[in-house]
């Protein structure tokens, strides 16, 4: 009986051949065709970049832009309609010329894939200046915005930046792709950004930096008299505890960036374990709640943005035990706001810079500070910056699995 089942199951894999030539033809075909939609997306954002780099081209694109208020309600349908054919049509017309060149130059079948996908966008610009279809331009329907921009997608508030924050960002129409590759997914150019730990060497570096981008930077300190005066930023005193007192300040920010700390090195007395919890963890969470409390009115979810400096002691020793607990708690809370999506908060997961907190830093803070920026400006929402290469590794795991975690087990409070 045994003998007979085996001999039967020999005989159907025998009779199972896989056409490997078939499967490869598949395979080849799916592969071209994801590239040729990916090139639909480069040519079509590079084309939108130089509509604001060349002036003739800016004329034709300056259209679209007139076309919107502040809540992307359009200012009359005769100029809506200009601009799809102006700006909309024009672009679709000339992506589709392109690809349609690529497929017939490049043999592969898989390459009218983008041909068909840029045929999608010239089809709904088309229904908008015939007929005046507003409701199939999805990333211009008016209202408020009441979601953060999408990080692996261009979502309305994602575009909303593009006409109302900074015309020279944000031109992603799709996937976000040429922004990250531009340093235009975040313009900070206008911004005014406030900075907890200012006085500190990753402080005044990251003043500096944020300085040379054009931003306006209010430097809060519990030791103003170690900064001197510098044009462009405002100097703001506080002290631990007193968060509350920074809520009008704070009603005026763009981008918060939450920097001090404390490290009590290899102490374990009562007073370091509540002096690391008090100013690494509630201090911190303290002041993300004041800062989420000032994210009102219809656009707010689109601009406004905490930073929150966690460290690379949320998944790496620091020789500290203090510091890792301290640090690790903080990550784990700003983990668990993440979920509301009340704006976009980032991480700064940073490995060991020469400060006063650690004189024995193998990174400079200008180093730090400036990939600190340049990862930003890419849109990453964990912004990691170390020498150790398994933090690269064990971060995004721990930072997915524990955001899973939190999600399946946590509720929001107006699901209760």
């Amino acid at each position: 009986m045994i003998k007979t089942f085996a001999q039967s199951w020999v005989e159907i894999g025998a009779n199972l051949q896989i056409n490997w030539v078939l499967v490869n033809a598949c395979l080849q075909f799916a592969s071209w065709g994801l590239f040729s939609v990916l090139l639909a997306e480069v040519l079509r954002d590079i084309y939108h970049a130089l509509c604001h780099q060349v002036n003739w081209l800016a004329k034709w694109h300056n259209k679209h832009h007139m076309a919107y208020r502040r809540d992307l309600s359009v200012v009359s349908l005769k100029i809506y309609q200009e601009s799809q054919l102006y700006h909309d049509i024009l672009e679709s017309s000339l992506l589709v010329v392109a690809l349609t060149l690529t497929a017939l130059i490049v043999p592969q079948r898989g390459l009218w894939l983008g041909v068909g996908y840029a045929c999608t966008f010239l089809y709904g610009a088309s229904l908008r200046y015939f007929q005046g279809k507003i409701d199939t331009d999805y990333n211009h329907l008016p209202g408020p915005l009441e979601t953060i921009p999408s990080i692996w997608w261009v979502n309305r508030s994602y575009h909303w930046r593009h006409h109302f924050d900074d015309v020279n960002a944000y031109y992603s129409g799709v996937f976000p792709l040429v922004d990250k590759i531009l340093g235009t997914g975040l313009s900070l150019k206008g911004k005014t950004v406030a900075l907890t730990g200012a006085s500190g060497a990753l402080g005044q570096a990251l003043t500096a930096e944020l300085v040379k981008c054009n931003a306006k930077v209010v430097a809060l300190t519990t030791n103003p008299e170690r900064l001197g005066e510098q044009t462009g930023v405002k100097v703001v005193p506080w002290q631990l505890g007193d968060e509350a007192n920074l809520r009008e300040s704070l009603q005026k920010i763009d981008i918060l960036i939450i920097n001090h700390g404390v490290n009590v090195y290899t102490s374990r007395t009562p007073e370091a374990i509540n002096s690391s919890y008090e100013v690494n963890t509630f201090s911190a969470l303290r002041l993300m709640d004041i800062f989420l409390t000032t994210v009102t009115g219809p656009q707010a979810k689109a601009t406004k943005e905490i930073w929150v400096n966690t460290s690379e002691a949320e998944v790496s020793p620091a020789l500290s035990p203090l510091y890792e607990l301290s640090k690790r708690s903080l990550g784990d809370i700003v983990t668990l706001k993440r979920l509301d999506e009340n704006c976009i908060i980032r991480k700064l997961i940073l490995g060991p810079f020469k400060s006063k907190l650690n004189p024995y830093g193998v990174m400079s803070a200008q180093q730090v500070a400036r990939l600190v920026l340049f990862l930003a400006k890419r849109d990453f929402r964990n912004i990691i910056v170390t020498i150790n290469p398994l933090t690269y590794l064990l971060f995004p795991l721990k930072e997915t699995s524990t955001w899973l975690y939190y999600r399946v087990f946590s509720r929001t409070a107006k699901s209760e």
